[in-house]
């Protein structure tokens, strides 16, 4: 959690990021031969290296102990209101506001939004409700095969169509089914669901999934036929949040089925995250964009609508100067991220003086911080899986024969002409 920077959703008091409620912390790192080949060092409130420590990478050491701000238990009081998208980019910049623990579910193509009306209530308050999320519950391995299925099926097929009902589909009987809401843990009977903060932040209970031998399984599980996606995450900048979300409605205008995949995967999550003082946590109060989709098995294989999915990935890391999620994202949205951190070269100082041998380090971690080149690999369909993009027209690597033309990278051999053929 710390290390990537997991984070709910609210603007209220220290926010909703577990490293802001870091008291106090313990890190063993690599030491001389004096001091028996480690260093302990124990990290408070106040001290300029706890703030490199709370979001880490990992890289620093071994996070032994952490002391954590605690508060007196509560509960919360949730609803969910359905609004059409119209006034939304205005709403993006005031609603974190006025709800402490407020965020949205967006379904762009069906021009509709979710607005969780979620605040802390007195704990006499009458409740005992828990949010066990339909998603994130064990599901039959059959059921997912036959979706998984589905979803390829309409890929190969290019059928706009059918990804547009079965996400309707998903989206009616999520709502049908409260999201996993219930008012007592059984059965929901009607909004507010009050009940204790844990219960309520918690979001399913694939974690306690029966050993069946994987008659049902969670939905990602790798040995299974099952969920298979990309995920894009990261977080703006409240002062330009209308903006974006403007630039996205403008793109769904011009083909308003290019964003019923995410539809599949309920929509755009939205949640609410203050500035931080970690050296890699947000700079300022953000919106976080969570948008997962489908990925194909094979990595040279197009998807419908990937133009339209990368154009807003792309505008939001380079038009609008987004931050990512460490923990979820593909390799274009960690492409010169370290310049966009105020202490970033704070922070790989003390990188530095802890482990300077880069025992913690890996390949993977050099290349996301800017201390190794490779995060943006050049290669037959490396722009399908997010590994490769350019911003302007030309020549990004004339020896080795690639060259830019609409964002995208191509190799020189292999085109010989410029044709938009479905939107790909």
């Amino acid at each position: 959690m710390l290390g990537t920077g997991a984070h709910g959703s609210s603007l209220w008091g220290e926010g909703s990021a577990v490293h802001d409620y870091v008291a106090e912390m313990t890190v063993v790192s690599p030491g001389a031969a004096e001091e028996g080949f480690v260093k302990v060092r124990t990290l408070k409130e106040g001290d300029g290296e706890l703030n490199a420590a709370k979001v880490s990478l990992g890289v620093l050491g071994v996070i032994y102990k952490v002391t954590l701000k605690l508060q007196p238990m509560f509960k919360r009081s949730v609803t969910y209101v359905i609004r059409n998208d119209t006034n939304f980019g205005d709403e993006t910049t005031t609603f974190g506001l006025q709800h402490e623990f407020a965020d949205f579910t967006w379904y762009p193509s069906q021009r509709q939004v979710i607005y969780r009306i979620d605040d802390r209530v007195p704990s006499n308050t009458s409740g005992n409700g828990l949010y066990d999320y339909f998603p994130f519950r064990s599901t039959p391995s059959l059921l997912l095969a036959g979706v998984r299925i589905a979803e390829e099926a309409q890929e190969y097929l290019k059928h706009a169509d059918g990804k547009c009902a079965g996400g309707k589909l998903t989206t009616a009987t999520l709502r049908a089914t409260s999201f996993g809401l219930t008012n007592n843990d059984y059965i929901f009977t009607g909004y507010p669901v009050v009940g204790y903060h844990n219960r309520l932040q918690s979001s399913g209970t694939c974690l306690d999934s029966p050993n069946d031998g994987l008659i049902t399984a969670c939905p990602w599980d790798s040995r299974i036929r099952g969920e298979f996606f990309h995920q894009t995450t990261f977080s703006l900048d409240l002062s330009v949040t209308k903006n974006f979300v403007r630039d996205v409605q403008t793109l769904v205008a011009l083909d308003p089925e290019s964003l019923c995949v995410l539809d599949l995967y309920n929509g755009i999550l939205m949640r609410y995250v203050t500035g931080s003082s970690a050296y890699l946590g947000k700079q300022g109060d953000a919106l976080d964009f969570d948008i997962t989709y489908y990925r194909s098995e094979d990595p040279k294989a197009p998807r419908m609508f990937e133009d339209v999915l990368e154009e807003i990935e792309q505008m939001a890391v380079f038009k609008y100067g987004a931050l990512p999620h460490w923990g979820k994202n593909r390799n274009v949205a960690f492409a010169g991220a370290i310049a966009r951190y105020e202490n970033g070269a704070e922070f790989l100082k003390v990188k530095e003086e802890y482990d300077p041998l880069g025992l913690f380090s890996s390949e993977w971690t050099d290349q996301v911080l800017g201390l190794r080149d490779g995060l943006t690999v050049l290669g037959e369909g490396c722009a399908l899986e997010g590994l490769c993009v350019c911003s302007e027209d030309s020549h990004c690597a004339p020896e080795e024969g690639y060259f830019c033309r609409s964002g995208k990278v191509y190799k020189e051999a292999r085109v010989c002409r410029y044709e938009e053929v479905s939107g790909v």
